[in-house]
């Protein structure tokens, strides 16, 4: 764990807590990114610090624990959300799947039930950031590829170009100036009309 630290928030509203639990996941070599009082200040830690995981406990002030989590995982601010709870009654445990939070654990917490959890997670934090990269990677490369088809259809009306020359325009005025097609097609489309100063240049 130590050369791959997960970056974790805690948020429980009770000091002595909060010092113990850092106190067990920096000994167990984990980095503590921020700690808060209350659900508000959880929440606005994980806007500033987007944490792998946090810490929450159910029961704060201002904001409790279950709707701080619901803002966090809504928001995308943080990768997985663990509560710390005195309960376990099967209506709670439901309500926390349904918001999605990653585990609980019942207090009083100890390494011996902390770290455990954690190191469990530790995987499964990393699949999900894969699988958000993966994501967004093929929303951009689909994006992309709407607008260069947009700007190409209106290449192909301005200039009375072939699908394949538009293509081949928008692709060799790309090499030219050295930005991606995006840009270009980007460019195009912001355009009152298609410059055909850049007809030659680019055939």
């Amino acid at each position: 764990m130590k050369d791959n630290k997960l970056n974790i928030l805690i948020a429980d509203d009770e000091p002595i807590t909060r010092m113990d639990l850092r106190e067990l996941l920096q000994e167990s070599g984990y980095n503590v990114v921020a700690e808060a009082g209350d659900g508000f200040d959880a929440v606005e830690a994980c806007k500033k610090h987007h944490p792998d995981l946090v810490l929450m406990d159910i029961k704060m002030p201002y904001l409790d624990g279950l709707s701080a989590s619901r803002l966090i995982i809504e928001e995308n601010l943080a990768d997985a959300v663990v509560l710390l709870t005195a309960y376990g009654e099967k209506e709670f445990v439901e309500e926390a799947k349904a918001i999605g939070i990653s585990g609980y654990l019942v207090k009083p917490i100890n390494a011996k039930s902390l770290i455990p959890t954690i190191e469990l997670l530790f995987k499964h934090i990393h699949e999900i950031k894969k699988l958000r990269r993966d994501i967004n990677e093929i929303s951009e490369r689909f994006e992309n590829r709407t607008i260069i088809e947009k700007a190409k259809g209106r290449v192909m009306e301005e200039l009375s170009m072939t699908e394949e020359e538009a293509y081949r325009y928008i692709k060799n005025l790309s090499l030219c100036k050295s930005i991606s097609m995006r840009h270009v097609a980007d460019l195009i489309l912001q355009q009152s009309k298609v410059d055909t100063r850049c007809r030659r240049k680019a055939q």
